[in-house]
């Protein structure tokens, strides 16, 4: 598994990269996309007590040593394609033993969650119902 923090990037900037840019990744680093994740923390960068969110982004590569041959190619495509976002970026990688990290993956559910598999929990709401209607509604449903 290899693993993509970008800090400093708005979480939902981060998702839309990480739709966009997965493939191309797993592509360079010669794995399936399902062993490539993006974690966005909701964080934000400072110097000297000033906020650099968007203005400078760190990125964190985790990945087995394996893979550090594509270092040079992983950090030219993410300095290249991150500068949509970001004003400037800094990569740094982080490499782990094979040997050292563990996966469990459920029988019960799918790997991921996809726009297909989705569940909506959103209860659609009827204008005319008064609050104690619809309150009495949800308490009924649990």
């Amino acid at each position: 598994m290899i693993t993509i923090s970008i800090l400093g990037l708005d979480q939902f900037v981060t998702g839309q990269y990480s739709k966009d840019h997965t493939r191309n990744i797993a592509d360079i680093f010669e794995i399936s996309p399902d062993d490539l994740l993006f974690y966005a923390p909701n964080s934000y960068v400072f110097h000297n007590g000033v906020e650099q969110t968007s203005w400078n982004g760190i990125v964190r590569v985790n990945a087995p040593k394996e893979y550090k041959r594509f270092q040079d190619r992983i950090a030219k495509y993410l300095l290249t394609t991150l500068c949509d976002y970001c004003i400037n970026i800094y990569v740094e990688f982080y490499y782990f033993d094979s040997d050292d990290s563990y996966l469990h993956i459920s029988s019960d559910y799918p790997r991921f969650i996809t726009e297909e598999n989705m569940v909506s929990m959103e209860e659609e709401i009827d204008v005319e119902d008064s609050v104690d209607d619809f309150i009495s509604k949800i308490e009924k449903n649990n």
